[in-house]
């Protein structure tokens, strides 16, 4: 059982924030991920909204501050997922797949999943044609024919980015106006081979060991008809994955969001969240870093409460 002063749990955008400034303040720090270290950012075809960077890949940017948390001594440790934590006193235990880990203060920067459509087919085709990420699985596409579903910045980005690649792009959104921004909707709609369909949504995924065609309904009309495609990229939101952190005894809101206050604490002493898992209404990695800024300062300030900095019993 190893001792730390402070375990982060997520290694997205603000869980590395955490991690910097945790170790600036001279906290022995762990960060826990269950997958590579990063985060949803490192799906991102293009940021361009991030101070000091006109333009860079979600990977290339998450990489970097991995790579600078790693170099001021934070340790990070992915593929091992948190199972649960446990109370010792005022000490937290963090139980993973592979080993238990006692800390005076945790923070939950655990992010959020992928949603689904939930329709016939998605399950059974996931991995063969059926995707959550435009940029892991965009280049073996490459000259075919792809759908995209969703309205948000998230679904109009994976869009221009597979019109790069693919040849013809049927971006499907269940309403009649995005909720992207303006300036990507208008990027993504400036492309010869990206076609909108408005008010529909997908009924059916149909293929044979991959995905050959998608059934879709018009939602105000009620008429259906078969595209023929080669793959189908879901972007319809996500959901908040707070559940190790609700059955710690963390409050969440009704969505299953951790609520914090302006100091990113929790309603249990030493517990803070940041990042997408948060009720903060925003959801992007500027304001995610931001966050975790916050909780590692926080959690320091905590340490000098208790005069137990660096220091675990």
């Amino acid at each position: 059982m190893e001792n730390w002063d402070v375990v982060i749990v997520g290694a997205g955008s603000a869980g590395l924030a955490a991690g910097i400034y945790a170790v600036r303040s001279g906290l022995k720090t762990l960060i826990l991920d269950e997958k590579l270290a990063g985060g949803n950012i490192g799906d991102a075809p293009k940021v361009e909204n991030y101070p000091g960077f006109i333009e860079i890949s979600g990977r290339e940017l998450s990489e970097k501050m991995a790579l600078h948390c790693k170099s001021l001594g934070a340790v990070i440790q992915e593929f091992e997922q948190v199972e649960e934590l446990k109370s010792e006193g005022e000490v937290k235990l963090v139980v993973t797949s592979n080993a238990v880990y006692r800390a005076k203060a945790v923070i939950f920067a655990t992010g959020a999943f992928h949603k689904t459509v939930g329709v016939k087919g998605e399950q059974e085709f996931r991995g063969r044609g059926v995707s959550y990420c435009g940029v892991c699985d965009g280049p073996f596409f490459k000259g075919k024919k792809v759908a995209v579903v969703g309205g948000g910045n998230s679904a109009c980005a994976t869009a221009l980015y597979l019109s790069g690649l693919t040849c013809n792009v049927t971006l499907i959104h269940r309403r009649d106006t995005f909720r992207a921004e303006h300036r990507l909707f208008l990027d993504v709609t400036s492309k010869a081979n990206v076609a909108v369909l408005w008010n529909t949504e997908v009924e059916e995924i149909k293929g044979d060991r991959q995905v050959r065609a998608i059934i879709v309904k018009n939602t105000v009309t009620g008429e259906k008809s078969m595209f023929n495609v080669d793959a189908l990229f879901v972007q319809v939101g996500e959901v908040p994955n707070s559940m190790v952190a609700k059955a710690f005894g963390v409050e969440t809101d009704a969505a299953g969001y951790i609520k914090i206050n302006l100091r990113q604490e929790t309603n249990l002493l030493g517990v803070y969240a940041a990042g997408d898992v948060t009720t903060h209404p925003v959801k992007q990695v500027g304001t995610a870093v931001g966050q975790g800024i916050t909780a590692a300062l926080e959690v320091y300030n905590y340490f000098l409460q208790l005069r137990k900095v660096n220091v675990i019993e």
